[in-house]
């Protein structure tokens, strides 16, 4: 049974004193020691947002609380990641695939309609990934028995031994901590294993790598395991465990009222500073072809990018097919803007109104300027 939290119950949120609503408090007036919770939305910054919230507000001293969300297509780099060397952002701008970085750390995934998350808050004290993997796969257990699955010593969940259904990552504070993690279902492989193939060579960096893993889905396995069926059985054993009638609270966590200053939350996750800007300093060394009809048409480029802005950059061409001059001051604009193909195109363009009006110069520019933001 799901009770939605922003239509019939919130009758009873409104009931409560003002002073309560805009505290996480309510939520005790709403459930007894644990909650079963469900988000309405499928937008991946709201669900991040909606999780950060519940883990900086609830402070899940003596209480429990399981969150399930699912995404529109998304990838999702962990805290301490860098996105041009974890994923294809020229593939995913294509397919309207979206980018998010999340607070806790651990690897990239990939998030659609066919994968659901899960996430697990607790006290500090009673933060346990082992206990919290092993309740889902009795979920499982219970309404396929005939399924094989074991959780890893990294805290994954494989099938058969082999196939990757499941990516763990967690959060720790002061007081509460939360882990969360995907579990496949029907979600797009094809897409999945492009988007997480970084085209870009060259990369030097100290980000925190992710682990590629050959996966599968549950569907694969037994067509009859639907999203909706996986979600019910894992509220229905996290019910169990926790002596609670079967009831989720669905969430919408663009509002305010439930929520209060989610959207603050929001807006900082979808912001390029943080998706972009908390990137490990890196540095990019790529050589390209830009001419095949003239030997030694070469572009050599190497940048340094800090905080996601270009801090060094260096462009070398053969003088023959560009002037230098025009490389060099292209390199030299490009420090201080943003590692991303909008700025670039935009200092590009600029340059090209200083020109002489020679087509064959102006499509040699703009050869170079595409190779330059291919790699962004």
């Amino acid at each position: 049974m799901m009770l939605l939290l922003n239509g019939r119950l919130r009758a009873v949120w409104r009931a409560l004193s003002p002073a309560r609503l805009t505290t996480p408090a309510a939520f005790d007036d709403l459930q007894g020691g644990a909650l079963l919770l469900q988000s309405a939305s499928t937008d991946v910054y709201e669900n991040l947002a909606a999780e950060d919230w519940l883990h900086q507000h609830l402070q899940c001293r003596d209480r429990e609380v399981l969150l399930l969300w699912r995404n529109r297509p998304a990838v999702v780099i962990g805290r301490h990641q860098n996105p041009w060397q974890e994923c294809n952002l020229k593939l995913m701008r294509d397919k309207g695939v979206k980018l998010s970085r999340r607070r806790s750390g651990g690897g990239t995934v990939y998030h659609d309609l066919g994968n659901i998350n899960v996430t697990f808050f607790t006290s500090k004290k009673g933060y346990n990934r082992r206990r919290n993997l092993e309740l889902v796969i009795s979920a499982l257990k219970r309404i396929r028995p005939h399924l094989d699955i074991l959780a890893t010593d990294r805290y994954d969940l494989l099938l058969n031994g082999a196939f990757k259904i499941s990516g763990t990552a967690s959060k720790i504070g002061r007081t509460s901590a939360y882990h969360h993690f995907t579990l496949l279902c029907n979600s797009d492989k094809s897409l999945l294993s492009s988007v997480l193939r970084t085209p870009h060579q060259g990369i030097k960096s100290n980000a925190t790598p992710s682990i590629p893993a050959t996966v599968k889905n549950l569907w694969e396995e037994d067509p009859t395991l639907t999203c909706d069926v996986l979600m019910d059985a894992i509220a229905e054993e996290y019910a169990r465990h926790h002596n609670l009638q079967n009831q989720i609270m669905l969430i919408d966590p663009k509002d305010n009222l439930v929520l209060p200053e989610v959207n603050k939350f929001t807006q900082e996750l979808k912001s390029w500073d943080w998706i972009y800007g908390r990137t490990p300093k890196f540095s990019v060394s790529h050589t390209f072809s830009v001419d095949h009809n003239l030997s030694g048409a070469e572009v050599k480029l190497n940048m340094s990018i800090d905080r996601g802005r270009i801090e060094s950059c260096n462009i070398e061409v053969l003088s023959d097919w560009l002037p230098a001059a025009m490389c060099d001051q292209l390199a030299s604009d490009l420090i201080g803007s943003k590692f991303c193909p909008t700025e670039t195109l935009v200092l590009a363009s600029a340059h090209l109104r200083f020109c002489p009006q020679d087509n064959e110069l102006h499509n040699k520019w703009n050869v170079l300027c595409e190779k330059v933001m291919a790699i962004m």
